[in-house]
C-alpha cells in the first residue's frame, strides 16, 4: 500500500507538470502563434496610450522578451522556490508556492486563492454531504421499489434537477427566499465569526448545487442497484438466509457505489477548484468568482494559477478515490 501511494504521488506530480506545461502553452504560446507579439502582450499591462518606452520596460521586467521555455522555467521555479518581480519602482518578492503575479491588480495570485478558499470549501463540502446522502438514498429506495409511486416521483424530480440549469434554480431561490420571503441571506460570514449566520448564508447555494448533483447521483445509483441486485451472488446471499438489509448494504450497495465514488471524486475536485456559476449567482467571492473575473479581464497569471490549483485538487481527489476502492470493494487489490 505504501509503495502504491508513493508511486501515485510521483505520478500526480508528473501529471501536474504536464498540466502546467499545457496550460502555460495555451495562454502564452497560442497568442504568439495567432500573430501576437511580446509588445502586444506587454501593452495589456501598461494601460491606455502607452509609450514605446513603457512597453519596452514592462516587456523586459515581466520577461516577455525571453523565449517561452525560459518564461516557463521561471514560472516553475517560482512554484517551488519563489521568484522576484521587478515591476514598478520596488521589486516584489513572491514566496513559494508562487503561482504568478497579477500585473493588473498588482497582487500575488496564491494569497488571493488562499483567502477565497474557505468560501469555496464551505460551499463545496456542505453541498457534497447533501447531494451524496439524498442522491444515494433516493437511488437505492427507487431501485428496491421500481415502478412504485416513490420511484416515479423521485425520478421525475431527478429529471427536473438534471434539466434545469444552475443559474435558473439559483436565481429562482434568491427571488423567493431572499428578496420576497427573506428567510435566508446570500451573504457569506466566516464560521469562526458567527456559525448561525454562516449556515444561513450557505443554505441556498448548498441547495442549488445539491439539487443538480443529487439528481445525477440518484439516477446513477438506481441504475447501478438495479443491475447489481439481479446478479447471481445476490441470489446466493439470499439463498444462504442472510437478512435482506445485509444483502442490500453489504453486497448490493458496495458494488453499486464503485462508479459513484469515481464520479464523486471528479465532481468534488472540480468544485473545490471553483464553483463558478453558483458563486457568481450568489455573489460569493470564492475561487470560482475569482476565475470568472480573471477570464473577463484576460488576466493570464490569475487564470493560470486557478487552473493549476483546480488540477491539483482533481489529482488529489482521484488518488483518494483509488484508495477508497479497496475499502468499498474487497475485490480491488491495490498491490
Amino acid at each position: 500500500m505504501f509503495v502504491y501511494i508513493v508511486r501515485r504521488l510521483f505520478a500526480a506530480v508528473f501529471l501536474l507538470l504536464v498540466v502546467s506545461a499545457i496550460t502555460f502553452a495555451i495562454f502564452f504560446l497560442l497568442p504568439r502563434l495567432a500573430g501576437g507579439t511580446a509588445d502586444s502582450l506587454a501593452t495589456q499591462y501598461v494601460g491606455k496610450n502607452p509609450s514605446p518606452e513603457s512597453i519596452a520596460a514592462v516587456k523586459k521586467n515581466l520577461g516577455f522578451d525571453q523565449p517561452l521555455y525560459a518564461q516557463y522555467w521561471d514560472f516553475l521555479r517560482g512554484v517551488f522556490v519563489g521568484r522576484e518581480f521587478n515591476y514598478g519602482p520596488d521589486p516584489s518578492q513572491c514566496n513559494a508556492p508562487c503561482l504568478g503575479y497579477s500585473f493588473k491588480d498588482h497582487v500575488e495570485v496564491w494569497p488571493d486563492i488562499v483567502n477565497r478558499l474557505p468560501i469555496t470549501a464551505s460551499l463545496t463540502l456542505g453541498a457534497a454531504v447533501i447531494w451524496l446522502i439524498t442522491g444515494v438514498t433516493t437511488g437505492v429506495v427507487s431501485a428496491l421499489r421500481p415502478g412504485s409511486l416513490f420511484d416515479r416521483l423521485a425520478m421525475g424530480v431527478a429529471l427536473a434537477g438534471v434539466s434545469l440549469p444552475m443559474f435558473f434554480t439559483g436565481t429562482l431561490s434568491l427571488a423567493v427566499f431572499v428578496f420576497n420571503w427573506p428567510v435566508f441571506t446570500n451573504v457569506y460570514v466566516d464560521f469562526s465569526e458567527d456559525p448561525a449566520a454562516w449556515f444561513q448564508g450557505l443554505v441556498l447555494p448548498w441547495s442549488t448545487l445539491a439539487f443538480l448533483y443529487s439528481a445525477l447521483y440518484a439516477r446513477l445509483t438506481r441504475a447501478g442497484m438495479l443491475e447489481t441486485m439481479s446478479e447471481d451472488y445476490i441470489r446466493t446471499a439470499r439463498a444462504k438466509g442472510l437478512r435482506e438489509r445485509v444483502v442490500i448494504t453489504r453486497h448490493g450497495l458496495r458494488s453499486a457505489l464503485t462508479p459513484i465514488v469515481t464520479i464523486f471524486g471528479m465532481d468534488f475536485g472540480l468544485l473545490l477548484g471553483g464553483a463558478i456559476v453558483t458563486e457568481t449567482v450568489f455573489s460569493y467571492h470564492g475561487i470560482g468568482e475569482y476565475a470568472y473575473h480573471a477570464i473577463a479581464v484576460n488576466d493570464l497569471p490569475k487564470i493560470l494559477g486557478v487552473t493549476l490549483f483546480a488540477g491539483a485538487f482533481i489529482v488529489l481527489c482521484n488518488l483518494v478515490v483509488d484508495l477508497v476502492y479497496a475499502i468499498i470493494d474487497p475485490r480491488v487489490r491495490l498491490s
